[in-house]
């Protein structure tokens, strides 16, 4: 089981801040630092001192950081257009050294579009589906040919497709809780299905759509990595478990419920389950970005304990 770190810069925090936490995920052994990529907080966060953006912090990061892979969950296709976005990722990646992943999502937050003039058209899915297309088909594309798409939403002509990542291909990561055509992009787009914030129940199902769609799309069943992304708190005994779900303003039985909080041993064990349905990888939602002593006892005391 992989344990990744995963952020949301939007709630407060600036680069220096996530420097910090990512320097922290490579030292302490884990497998990557993510981040969402959102302008406006969420909630009864303050926000300060404002946000920073995904793949410019990325950048930073990959020219600070040797080991841990890096990416989004979920860039919002809204934000950007394709071919701008293939540039951006493949430069990271080389920046990196190929340790990139691109998350890419339909953008739901209308919010922050409104606060910062960006179109949040209706009809989102069908470009997250072109984005996709483009965004994979100038990466495939050789070097010296061209790239054409005439789309509904996007067209391109004549393209050089060029930077070209490190990796040759940098890993796609598709999530989402719906039922038909999720399922049917990550079949044929992904390398990753993330299922976000979700019961083990939920997600033994919507694994179980995916890997349906990934066959009747003629790929390996072993093509995809299947994946959790999980809101994290966890203790020394009850009265550290309370104090940190306190700091990030949420109760514990709650967090228990929807997320991976407790003792070192509990959590353990729900990983447990999520293995059992396919999980093997996490993202662990990190809220407090100040307590380096929780990603210290995660490691010490959970990724230990992990197969």
């Amino acid at each position: 089981m992989d344990l990744r770190i995963f952020t949301e810069p939007q709630q407060g925090a600036d680069y220096e801040t996530l420097l910090t936490v990512a320097k922290a995920t490579e030292d302490l052994g884990f497998d990557a630092f993510f981040r969402s990529d959102h302008y406006l907080k969420m909630g009864d966060a303050d926000g300060l001192p404002g946000p920073t953006d995904a793949w410019i912090t990325l950048a930073g990061l990959a020219r600070e950081t040797s080991r841990i892979r890096l990416g989004t969950l979920m860039t919002a296709a809204t934000f950007r257009l394709p071919g701008v976005l293939a540039i951006q990722v493949a430069q990271v990646d080389q920046m990196s050294g190929g340790r990139v992943e691109l998350g890419l999502g339909a953008g739901w937050f209308g919010q922050e579009h409104e606060a910062y003039g960006i179109p949040f058209p209706k009809e989102k899915f069908g470009r997250l589906e072109e984005q996709l297309e483009i965004v994979t088909g100038l990466w495939a594309t050789e070097v010296g040919k061209t790239y054409d798409f005439d789309g509904t939403y996007y067209q391109l002509k004549d393209s050089p497709a060029l930077p070209k990542p490190a990796q040759g291909r940098v890993p796609v990561l598709i999530g989402g809780h719906g039922a038909r055509r999720t399922p049917r992009l990550a079949a044929r787009y992904a390398d990753e299905f993330n299922m976000p914030f979700s019961s083990v129940e939920d997600t033994a199902a919507q694994f179980g759509r995916v890997r349906d769609a990934v066959a009747e799309a003629g790929r390996p069943a072993d093509a995809l990595t299947y994946s959790n992304a999980l809101v994290v708190c966890v203790g020394r005994d009850d009265q550290e478990v309370a104090r940190r779900a306190a700091a990030i303003g949420r109760e514990v039985d709650e967090l228990r419920t929807n997320g991976l909080a407790g003792t070192p041993a509990e959590v353990v064990e729900k990983i447990g389950r999520y293995a059992e349905v396919g999980s093997t990888r996490l993202y662990l939602q990190v809220l407090d970005l100040s307590d380096l002593d929780h990603l210290e006892l995660i490691s010490d005391k959970v990724q230990s304990q992990l197969p």
